[in-house]
């Protein structure tokens, strides 16, 4: 299987899913005139990927903006990873944010709860990127 890469757009964010390492990468803004047609293919994609995933499956995030379209397809993206969390397929997200984005921290709670999947939040530290 190949790995998923999507370059950023101004609506949408960059999105590189590593069939080989196991790590999923989401960064930038979500903000797509049609949710669905930007991750229907992502979720097929994580869906076949679950046929033979790797050992550990890593998904880091680091939105900066998701609007409500969005936000009902990163949920659907953490439920196909814990139901396969839950039949023995380890995971862990890692949810980064800026500390004064409560909006980004409290979604990414949010799916914490819902889905019941191992998450570490991280605050974005602006010093190390510079």
């Amino acid at each position: 299987m190949k790995p998923l890469i999507i370059t950023s757009t101004f609506s949408t964010p960059s999105v590189e899913l590593d069939t080989e390492t196991g790590l999923f990468q989401f960064e930038g803004r979500s903000i797509p005139e049609d949710a669905e047609i930007f991750y229907r293919p992502i979720l097929s994609w994580l869906e076949e990927y679950y046929n033979k995933p790797a050992p550990v499956t890593h998904l880091e995030f680091r939105l900066d903006y998701v609007n409500s379209g969005s936000s009902k397809y990163l949920l659907e993206l953490f439920r196909i990873v814990g139901r396969n969390y839950r039949d023995g397929h380890e995971c862990l997200v890692i949810w980064h944010y800026e500390e004064e984005d409560e909006a980004i921290q409290d979604l990414g709670e949010h799916y914490k709860v819902t889905v019941k999947i191992p998450f570490e939040f991280r605050i974005i530290n602006h010093e190390d990127i510079e």
